[in-house]
């Protein structure tokens, strides 16, 4: 079965295109952060996709609403018990409450919180976002220095930041890469997949042919990284 592949943006939403030999066309919107993908016949062309899209519209617009109340519904209360995920492992925190600095440390599949008593729970989020970041600087340059050896770039600046709709970005203009910072929960391979993404965008700008012959020449299994990135669990989970 052959297959190509196209995106683009339609009201502020990205939307993947992957054009199949199938007869109908499919609409999907995917957690966790309602990525929108569409198979659709090859006899389709690219205006008539986004005519389908848009058409479709609020009902996308409906399922993303879903994950991003499912979100907000989960908000953790930062107490022993609850499981976090660091670089795709699940693991159970438990909290220590003892005079000094407030910190997190792994300990085998634990994650330990150390805050001093009476710690509000909007300030223990606030040092768990703090520590996913750290690991994400700790790895990032790593990645990085890799990639821009391969793709021969260079990237002059990047930073992390927590983003609704994306897990990167790449600026071509200021060189500037941005990386989610929610991609410290999930697999490595899925951080890697998005460093080498977000590079290849100084080759070429577009989601287009060109974009995904490079994806496929840099990473032969970019598809199946991505996939796993986006059947990730949502940013916060509830677990029994």
């Amino acid at each position: 079965m052959s297959t190509a592949s196209a995106s683009f943006t339609v009201r502020g939403i990205d939307v993947d295109i992957i054009y199949k030999s199938i007869k109908n066309l499919h609409i999907g919107v995917y957690p966790p952060l309602g990525r929108v993908r569409v198979a659709a016949p090859h006899q389709l062309d690219d205006e008539q996709v986004r005519l389908a899209v848009i058409q479709r519209l609020p009902w996308i617009k409906e399922q993303r609403e879903q994950f991003r109340s499912a979100e907000r519904q989960s908000t953790r209360e930062m107490v022993t018990g609850e499981s976090h995920y660091v670089w795709g492992v699940r693991r159970r925190m438990k909290v220590v409450e003892r005079p000094g600095r407030a910190h997190f440390e792994l300990d085998g599949e634990r994650l330990l919180l150390y805050v001093p008593a009476g710690t509000t729970a909007e300030r223990r989020r606030d040092l768990l976002d703090r520590w996913y970041r750290e690991q994400l600087r700790h790895v990032l340059p790593g990645l990085i220095a890799k990639w821009e050896a391969v793709l021969e770039v260079s990237v002059p600046r990047w930073n992390i930041k927590r983003m609704k709709t994306k897990w990167g970005s790449c600026n071509r203009e200021t060189g500037r890469i941005w990386f989610n910072v929610e991609l410290a929960k999930k697999p490595p391979g899925c951080l890697e997949y998005i460093v080498v993404h977000e590079m290849t965008h100084y080759l070429e700008r577009n989601h287009d042919e060109r974009f995904t012959k490079l994806m496929e020449r840099f990473m032969p299994n970019w598809r199946s990284l991505r996939d796993q990135l986006n059947d990730a669990p949502l940013a916060e989970e509830e677990w029994a």
